[in-house]
């Protein structure tokens, strides 16, 4: 007999009986395995978990507490009351630097004051789980972070106040609808002109008149700004207490300020309308000629 109709030589069983007995061998030996035990698997999860959270943190996302009144109403940290939980973004600024009426985290800059207060574990690793234990309200936030809004960038110049009471940048006031009043008509403390130099940031606090930050940290002047390197990431969204969840806002105040009125907006807009119609007669006519010409032409 031709070995081609698919017996195997001295075996009674086909190619297609031995493939499934195969099969069944194989599972019967991956049920012969002893399955390792909860409590071995668990540390190894928890490590897993502890890896992909400092991945995550360190260069993706990470959550920040609000320890203090300065950026209210935006962001709550006021005394008495839960303090917001917000996610910050560090992807942005991988791409990009951070631009006025961002909202952003950065380290404390050297020249400015310590607190003192929620002083930061010297221990990288207890660090970083005291960091973890705040953002649940299980352990003190540290103040090595801190939460403002930029108000300008490299080259601009910054002072307050003109007669209305508003902060100017390049001479044009700003527009703030976040800014928190403590009462109706306060006033915010002016400061003396300022140009921010190269690499550095001019930030103030949405709660203008409770916020320590480059008008007066470390003697205000050069001492108040935060360099753009010391920026974490952009505040992009409140996620607890969940009766606060929403995003950050972002207003430019320099948009309104620095942009042309609406009505010189629209002058290009007008002008347009305008051409439409002597355009249009002018097409038409020339279409008439041309039509009338054709039929007066050469048959």
């Amino acid at each position: 007999m031709s070995d081609d109709d698919g017996a195997v030589p001295g075996d009674g069983r086909g190619a297609e009986e031995l493939d499934v007995s195969d099969r069944e061998a194989a599972k019967a030996e991956k049920k012969k395995k002893p399955k390792r035990p909860f409590w071995v698997e668990l540390p190894i999860l928890i490590a897993i978990a502890l890896v992909l959270t400092v991945i995550i943190q360190s260069f993706i996302a990470r959550v920040f507490v609000i320890p203090s009144e300065s950026m209210e109403q935006t962001l709550h940290g006021c005394a008495g009351c839960t303090g917001d939980r917000v996610l910050v973004d560090r992807v942005v600024y991988y791409f990009r630097d951070p631009e006025p009426g961002d909202v952003v985290v950065f380290e404390r800059p050297d020249t400015w004051d310590q607190t003192g207060l929620g002083d930061e574990n010297p221990n990288p690793v207890f660090a970083w789980f005291q960091d973890l234990a705040a953002q649940f309200g299980l352990a003190t936030p540290s103040e090595e972070d801190v939460v403002k809004r930029v108000i300008a960038g490299p080259g601009q110049t910054v002072v307050c106040c003109d007669q209305q009471n508003r902060v100017s940048v390049d001479g044009k006031p700003l527009d703030e609808p976040y800014r928190h009043h403590l009462y109706p008509g306060d006033r915010q403390e002016g400061f003396p002109r300022i140009t921010v130099p190269p690499g550095k940031l001019f930030v103030m606090g949405d709660n203008r008149n409770n916020s320590r930050d480059s008008r007066s940290q470390g003697g205000g002047g050069e001492n108040g700004f935060v360099p753009i390197d010391d920026v974490i990431g952009k505040a992009r969204a409140i996620i607890l207490p969940p009766s606060r969840w929403q995003g950050v806002g972002d207003h430019d105040p320099q948009a309104a300020a620095l942009s042309a009125p609406a009505w010189q907006t629209g002058i290009p807009a007008g002008i347009g309308l305008a051409a439409a119609w002597p355009t249009l007669w002018l097409g038409r006519r020339a279409r008439g000629l041309l039509t009338r010409g054709d039929r007066n032409g050469p048959r």
